[in-house]
C-alpha cells in the first residue's frame, strides 16, 4: 500500500519552466521516480539538452517548444501532447522570474518603476501559469483526474524590498492556486487538485550576484536572508524534491488549495 501511495510510475507530467536550475533538478528527480516528463520551454536548445539529460539517466522525457504567455502557442502544444500521450496526470507551472525594470533598487524610488517591465513580470509569472492551466486542463478531464502544482515564492506572503513586480506576481499565484482549487473541485469533482510550492531562498543564476560576491561570500542582502533563516543556509535544489513528490503522488489526494513552504523556516521567523 505505501509504495502505491507514493508511486509516480507512469504519471504523465507536463512541466513548464523546467530548464532552470530548480526545474532541471525537479525534472530529473521526477523522471528517476518513473514519471514521463513533458518539458515545455521557449528555447529549443535548452529543452533538447534537458530531454537528453533525463534520457541519459534512464528516464522518459519529451520536449515541446512553446511560450507560456502565448495562448496560441500553448493550444498548439496541447494538440501535440494529446496526439502523443492522450492525456495528462499533472501540470507543473514553474515558468517565471524577475526583470530589472520591475525592481526598485536602493538608489531609486517608486517613480523610477518601469511599467513595461512590471507588465512583463506579471505576464510571465501570472499569465504564464493561468494560460497553461486553462488550455491543458482538458487533457486531465480526459483522464478523469488531475493535479496542478504551481511554483510560488516566500516573496508572495512576505513582500521584500526591491522585487515589487515579482512579489506581487507570486502573491497572485497564491490567490490563483486557491481559487482554482475551489473552482475545479466544485465543477469537476474531488479528483482535481491544485496546490503550490513556495520555495525560500535558493541560489540560482538569477539571484546569485545579488546574494553572493564573486568569491562566494555573502552580500549584505545575502547576510540579511541567512540571518532570518533558522536553518542558516540557502536551499539546495534537491530540497524541493520531497514536497514535490508528495504533491504529485496519491499520498496527498486530500490536499488542495495549499501553499507548501520549503524555506528553512524563513516564513516562521520574526527576526527576534
Amino acid at each position: 500500500m505505501s509504495s502505491l501511495l507514493f508511486s509516480l510510475e507512469g504519471k504523465k507530467i507536463a512541466f513548464s519552466g523546467a530548464t532552470g536550475v530548480l526545474g532541471t533538478s525537479m525534472s530529473l528527480y521526477l523522471a528517476s521516480e518513473g514519471a514521463e516528463v513533458l518539458i515545455l520551454g521557449r528555447t529549443p536548445a535548452k529543452v533538447e539538452d534537458l530531454v537528453k539529460q533525463i534520457k541519459a539517466h534512464g528516464g522518459k522525457a519529451f520536449g515541446y517548444i512553446c511560450d507560456v504567455t502565448d495562448e496560441k502557442s500553448i493550444e498548439d502544444v496541447c494538440v501535440a501532447i494529446e496526439k502523443d500521450h492522450g492525456y495528462l496526470d499533472i501540470l507543473i507551472n514553474a515558468a517565471g522570474g524577475n526583470m530589472p525594470g520591475a525592481v526598485i533598487t536602493p538608489d531609486k524610488t517608486l517613480k523610477d518603476l518601469e511599467l513595461d517591465g512590471l507588465r512583463k513580470v506579471m505576464d510571465l509569472n501570472y499569465l504564464g501559469t493561468a494560460i497553461p492551466s486553462k488550455i491543458l486542463f482538458p487533457l486531465m478531464l480526459k483522464n478523469g483526474k488531475g493535479n496542478i502544482i504551481n511554483i510560488s515564492s516566500m516573496a508572495a506572503s512576505r513582500p521584500m524590498t526591491r522585487v515589487m513586480g515579482y512579489a506581487s506576481a507570486k502573491a497572485a499565484i497564491d490567490n490563483l492556486t486557491k481559487f482554482l482549487s475551489v473552482e475545479l473541485c466544485a465543477k469537476h469533482g474531488a479528483e482535481f487538485r491544485v496546490n503550490a510550492i513556495a520555495p525560500g531562498f535558493f541560489l540560482t543564476e538569477q539571484n546569485r550576484a545579488l546574494l553572493t560576491e564573486s568569491d562566494g561570500s555573502l552580500t549584505g542582502r545575502g547576510n540579511q536572508i541567512i540571518s532570518h533563516t533558522p536553518m542558516h543556509r540557502f536551499g539546495k535544489p534537491e530540497d524541493l524534491n520531497g514536497a514535490l513528490h508528495w504533491l504529485c503522488a496519491d499520498a496527498s489526494e486530500f490536499v488542495t488549495g495549499t501553499i507548501v513552504a520549503v524555506d528553512g523556516g524563513f516564513g516562521a521567523y520574526s527576526g527576534v
